[in-house]
C-alpha cells in the first residue's frame, strides 16, 4: 500500500477547519484504530474502488454519521472531528467508539 505523507494530512485537516460540524451530522464520535503505519484510507465513496483522499492515523478522532454495507464490507462517512467539513469514507473495522 502506498502511505500518505503526515504532512498531506496536517494540511488537509488545518485547510478544513472552519467552526461548527455542519448540519446533518449525527454525532457518534470514533476513534481510528489499528490501521497502524499503512494508515486508514479515507475514502471518496464506500469502496475500495473510490479515490484515497488522505491517510489517518491511529488515535484520529472522527465523527461517525451513517454506515453502509458494499460487497460485504461496512463502510461509515465520516468527518474529522477537528475539521468536520473534511469527509469521506473509512472501512468501519477499524473504527472504535470514543
Amino acid at each position: 500500500m502506498t502511505r500518505l505523507p503526515l504532512a498531506l494530512l496536517l494540511s488537509a485537516a488545518l485547510s478544513g477547519c472552519g467552526g461548527g460540524a455542519p448540519s446533518g451530522i449525527a454525532g457518534d464520535r470514533a476513534v481510528v484504530s489499528g490501521a497502524g503505519a499503512d494508515l486508514l484510507k479515507l475514502r471518496a465513496g464506500p469502496g475500495l474502488g473510490y479515490e484515497v483522499r488522505l491517510g489517518l492515523p491511529d488515535g484520529t478522532a472522527l465523527l461517525r454519521r451513517d454506515c453502509v454495507t458494499e460487497l460485504g464490507q461496512t463502510w461509515c462517512r465520516v468527518a474529522l472531528a477537528g475539521a468536520p467539513n473534511l469527509t469521506g469514507y473509512v472501512a468501519a473495522d477499524y473504527l472504535v467508539p470514543r
